[in-house]
């Protein structure tokens, strides 16, 4: 495990963090996500209220017409709660379809001498956000169930489920716009234990609020650096 890369590699995509195209693709990242969240809880929320109706009749008391809004607050204190969980990841997600300006921006500054890298089309980029959007919620969702079985060491899961999630896609998004997808994969797999125990270092601040908002431009550039320090044979 090469923690000295994962560590300089580290350092150097904090001291980028004022870099413009950063900010932007950090105010980008976090606005989609809210929009996603709020558009799902909306939709939630409708069919909560379609399928109660104005009125219910519960055995043993009978009718009554408080049951809908008891759900509605309930569903909005469950949001609340999930997207604690699921703010970062699905952040993470959306940030992935911007990758290319925080690589770039991270090459122009550190590793100018490279030649212009192809972007990724833009349908092949929505169609690998969906799919690790798909996945890293499905994941998240499913651990909630453990964290609940080994609660004293869920957050030691929560790191390690993520970290390899993050590690995983980011390192090949970093890679693939340089080697192509199937190099990516052979380099992903080569150094898998340097870039899990990568994701797990961007994973630890996900637990802290504010500064867990960063992450997702963190990875972005941090795996950009591993990628350029890492062997590519």
């Amino acid at each position: 495990m090469a923690v000295g890369v994962i560590l300089s590699s580290f350092f150097a995509a904090l001291g980028q963090l004022g870099d413009p195209r950063f900010r932007r693709v950090l105010v980008i990242g976090i606005g989609l996500t809210l929009a996603l969240l709020v558009a799902v809880y909306a939709g939630f929320l409708g069919f909560l209220q379609w399928s109660v109706g104005d009125t219910a009749t519960l055995p043993l008391i009978g009718e009554v017409t408080w049951l809908k809004d008891l759900l509605t607050w309930s569903s909005f204190g469950l949001m609340l709660v999930l997207s604690v969980f699921l703010m970062v990841p699905v952040a993470s997600a959306i940030t992935s379809m911007f990758l290319d300006d925080v690589a770039q921006a991270v090459e122009d500054r550190h590793y100018p001498d490279l030649p212009p890298a192809p972007r990724l089309p833009l349908s092949e980029a929505l169609v690998d956000t969906l799919s690790f959007l798909g996945v890293i919620i499905v994941a998240n969702i499913l651990a909630l169930f453990v964290y609940a079985i080994f609660a004293p060491f869920a957050l030691f899961i929560f790191w390690g489920l993520n970290g390899f999630l993050l590690g995983r896609e980011y390192y090949t998004l970093a890679a693939m716009r340089r080697v192509g997808r199937a190099q990516a994969k052979v380099l992903r797999k080569k150094h898998f234990l340097t870039i899990w125990a990568a994701g797990v270092l961007m994973a630890m601040p996900l637990s802290v609020p504010l500064l867990n908002l960063v992450i997702p431009i963190m990875g972005a550039a941090t795996f950009t650096h591993i990628f350029h320090r890492l062997p590519q044979r």
